[in-house]
């Protein structure tokens, strides 16, 4: 179990609603108790009457503070969560600053902090941009796109930059205009920008350093069951599953879907166009 935003939520969840409820069940009968004997007295002033119905701070604050908690628990948990891109290994598509919402339920329920699935919904598709807790330190979130699923063979090229999948070429477009970086992202400026279109359905922007290398290595990958190969678009400045493997089915988080706002200092603070933005 690692020591994060939801554990944390759990315990303020779960403190503040057994304050709440040990108010409700032990306290509150008390002071009504309390305050009933003290109407018993002739004369009763005000002043008794407040202090034997007086409600205590810490009380006022879980009961104030619990249903907070309880809701942003549910919705983080099982509908969306907040993430920050900060680096560029996903550009041209997402960019530093970008301030995303990932989809918690797109490929099943799972219990906080637990992270057990308990309700099958679906599975990541080919060209889905997930976030997924990092192998080798799953208290680390990624974000890449899925590019094979369980039963592929997965081949990448790298003279060419070209992927492989069932010994079939992912075809790529090349754009005539070189890529323009801004802020945070200006060194990726002249990079090749490409379309790859891994079905007639989906299709999205990759950057690259073309290079002349006619003795570059292919490499190999078949994807287990479970298992799902990543790559970011942004190929030559990510570390992805070419460097340290697949991603297991229970290390997904969700499918990020949105971008509702980018704060970059480098490129003078938010960024308005990018507001709104859906991710493909």
């Amino acid at each position: 179990m690692n020591w994060n935003l939801a554990a944390i939520l759990v315990l303020l969840t779960f403190v503040t609603g057994l304050i709440w409820l040990y108010d409700k069940i032990v306290l509150a009968p008390r002071r009504r108790r309390t305050m009933a004997k003290a109407e018993l007295v002739i004369p009763t002033s005000e002043i008794e009457r407040l202090k034997a119905s007086h409600t205590p701070v810490i009380v006022d604050l879980a009961r104030s503070l619990f249903p907070v908690f309880l809701i942003v628990l549910l919705l983080r948990s099982f509908l969306v969560e907040p993430f920050r891109i900060p680096s560029g290994s996903m550009m041209p598509t997402l960019l530093i600053g970008d301030f995303i919402l990932v989809n918690k339920f797109s490929y099943g329920i799972r219990l906080p902090v637990l992270d057990t699935k308990v309700i099958e919904i679906g599975k990541p598709q080919r060209g889905d941009v997930v976030v997924f807790r990092y192998p080798e330190d799953p208290s680390i979130p990624f974000i890449k796109r899925v590019i094979g699923l369980p039963g592929d063979l997965v081949e990448y090229h790298h003279a060419s930059k070209v992927v492989y999948i069932n010994n079939e070429p992912i075809e790529q477009t090349v754009d005539r205009h070189r890529y323009i970086g801004m802020g945070s992202g200006s060194d990726m400026t002249g990079r090749e920008l490409r379309i790859e279109h891994l079905s007639e359905e989906v299709e999205h922007a990759i950057l690259v350093i073309p290079t002349r290398m006619p003795f570059a290595p292919i490499e190999k990958w078949v994807i287990q069951e479970n298992q799902y190969f990543v790559l970011g678009d942004n190929r030559d400045n990510s570390k992805d599953s070419r460097f340290w493997g697949t991603v297991p089915e229970e290390n997904l988080i969700g499918k990020a879907f949105f971008i509702w706002m980018n704060w970059d200092w480098a490129n003078g603070g938010i960024s308005w166009q990018r507001i709104g933005t859906p991710i493909k």
